[in-house]
């Protein structure tokens, strides 16, 4: 007789899937142990490759983003963000234009520019030169080419009649030419000036060098000269004109945003174009450059998260008793590939998040480190005359890192799921025959 007061005993419910007892067999498979040295070392060859490709992978990334926001950065700071160009500027109303476009939020700076193109002769040689005339209020506009001035050139540019007679040069052109400040330079106008009687034809006239200016950009360093923009236009027999209105806006990337409030404040007889339409093949290249090396090292970071597999098929031959035994005691097809997945998704995971601690302190540290073995060695591993730049430029970005980690846990996963799909599907009574 059954007594009514016993209490029911509940059957026990069967652990779910990824449970602890999963979790800590599969570590304790990762465990070292004397007999199994080789899954040990494959294990740590593996864990030691995913940290080193991730690392590198983030670290190139980093690099490459820093290169382009400098290299970027100065040339937008020369060339300017968009322009606004048409028969507006042969126009009364381009002074109430200008006026309207600098008010827009969002853009930094609205000035007139000139640009005619000379033949330039000083210390015995000659040299093709782009002469840009701007007005000398507006030169601090070009950030990187004033922040290099001495302060005598700054006050000295456009003091004078119609200017005066200071110009500007680049480094690398008075390198080239053996100038330097204070040295005479003649230009020569193939327009030159106008009279009644018409165009005069070419016009040769000596200036003095005011000052020698450094943009980061070498290119631009040897072919362009500063002029104040009234001697410009009286040079080049372009008496007032302007051939655009350039812009520095607040956030290059976004630059479309403007275009339409920018046409609606410069009116009828004007049309806008921005740095991606002047420099668009460059644009394209640094893209293509970008996603090319993506796909590079992330065949990388696959390859060495493949090396999981040989790591997890030895341990699968090795356990195939203990994978006998529990699937007797009546563990599922599921739970070993569970088990031995955790095992190898273990490894990638540890490995990725390694390379991306080591990867973030490299280029958060990487003009110390650099200096470090410039002093180490005595060697310049990033020449500033060359570059412009104190130290390799380094910009982490956030979208960067969290594609590097999800592709390198990803393929970790990948590796670590094939050898576990083996060990779910052996028969237990064909591996203990062997036994």
């Amino acid at each position: 007789m059954t007594d009514a007061t016993a209490p029911s005993v509940k059957p026990a419910k069967p652990a779910g899937p990824f449970s602890a007892w999963e979790f800590g067999l599969a570590l304790r498979y990762l465990r070292a142990r004397r007999r199994e040295g080789g899954i040990a070392l494959i294990a740590i060859i593996s864990y030691v490759a995913i940290a080193l490709a991730v690392m590198a992978l983030i670290t190139v990334m980093s690099i490459m983003a820093g290169f382009r926001s400098t290299l970027l950065d100065r040339m937008l700071s020369f060339n300017g963000h968009m322009f606004v160009q048409g028969q507006l500027l042969d126009t009364p109303e381009r002074d109430q234009a200008l006026q309207r476009i600098r008010a827009i939020p969002g853009v930094d700076s609205a000035v007139p520019v000139m640009t005619s193109y000379s033949l330039v002769r000083g210390g015995g040689q000659t040299n093709p030169a782009a002469v840009r005339g701007v007005r000398p209020e507006d030169l601090a506009a070009t950030t990187y080419v004033y922040a290099s001035l001495s302060d005598e050139a700054k006050r000295t540019f456009g003091q004078g009649q119609y200017g005066g007679e200071n110009i500007l040069i680049g480094k690398a052109l008075a390198d080239i030419m053996g100038l330097r400040v204070g040295d005479a330079l003649t230009l020569y106008s193939p327009t030159g000036a106008t009279s009644a009687f018409g165009n005069l034809g070419g016009l040769e006239k000596t200036y003095r060098i005011g000052g020698v200016f450094t943009s980061g950009t070498t290119d631009f360093d040897q072919l362009f000269i500063f002029m104040p923009l009234e001697q410009a236009q009286l040079f080049f027999g372009r008496e007032g004109a302007w051939d655009a209105i350039e812009l520095k806006v607040a956030e290059p990337d976004r630059v479309e945003l403007l275009r339409t409030p920018v046409m609606r404040a410069a009116g009828p007889g004007a049309f806008v174009n921005d740095w991606r339409d002047r420099m668009a093949a460059f644009w394209g290249a640094l893209k293509v450059e970008r996603v090319a090396m993506s796909i590079i090292l992330g065949l990388v970071v696959a390859i060495a998260a493949l090396n999981i597999i040989s790591g997890i098929v030895m341990l699968v031959k090795n356990k195939t008793r203990d994978i006998a035994i529990l699937r007797t005691v009546g563990a599922s097809q599921s739970s070993m590939l569970r088990i031995f997945f955790i095992a190898g998704a273990a490894i990638g995971i540890a490995g990725t998040f390694t390379g991306l601690v080591l990867g973030l302190l490299f280029c958060l540290n990487i003009a110390d480190i650099q200096h470090f073995l410039e002093g180490l060695f005595g060697v310049k591993l990033f020449d500033a005359e060359v570059y412009m730049l104190d130290a390799i430029p380094a910009q982490v970005d956030p979208a960067d890192v969290i594609w590097v980690t999800v592709w390198s846990v990803f393929m970790s996963c990948v590796a670590s799921l094939l050898p576990s799909w083996r060990a779910a599907k052996m028969d237990p009574v064909e591996a203990l025959r062997y036994e």
